[in-house]
């Protein structure tokens, strides 16, 4: 585990991944964009654990690692961030791994609002200025 409660594995494509159960500041979600994508970071959110994994070239990485720390493949939600856009459009609820017809949502996109205010206050809560 790394300082300020994250833990990194590396995703396929061998870039790291974190899991970040502590705050982040908005700069260093900057920084991993650039690095990566250049304007968005890709995430996996643990509504249930209140986790997010981050820094995957995939949601499909991400979501691995979750599920190898003991996550529920029902709690994963794959969502972009982009942190210099205004806070209202920071997240996009786009994802190959939320096509789940089992549990209502037959899109990419998470259909559901009230998962998505769950996501919504696992970001706020993790990723702050």
């Amino acid at each position: 585990m790394l300082d300020g409660g994250v833990e990194a594995a590396l995703s396929s494509a061998g870039m790291a991944i974190e899991v970040i159960r502590d705050p982040i500041s908005l700069a260093r979600l900057r920084d991993i964009a650039q690095s990566q994508f250049g304007d968005v970071v890709k995430a996996v959110v643990d509504v249930q654990r209140g986790a997010i994994a981050i820094g995957g070239e995939l949601h499909a990485d991400e979501e691995a690692l979750l599920l190898e720390e003991g996550a529920r493949q029902a709690d994963l939600w794959g969502i972009n961030l982009y942190p210099d856009r205004p806070a209202a459009e920071t997240i996009e609820f786009d994802s190959m791994i939320n096509v789940r017809p089992s549990q209502g949502n037959r899109s990419r996109f998470v259909e559901d609002r009230e998962l998505q205010r769950r996501i919504r206050d696992v970001v706020a809560r993790l990723i702050g200025a």
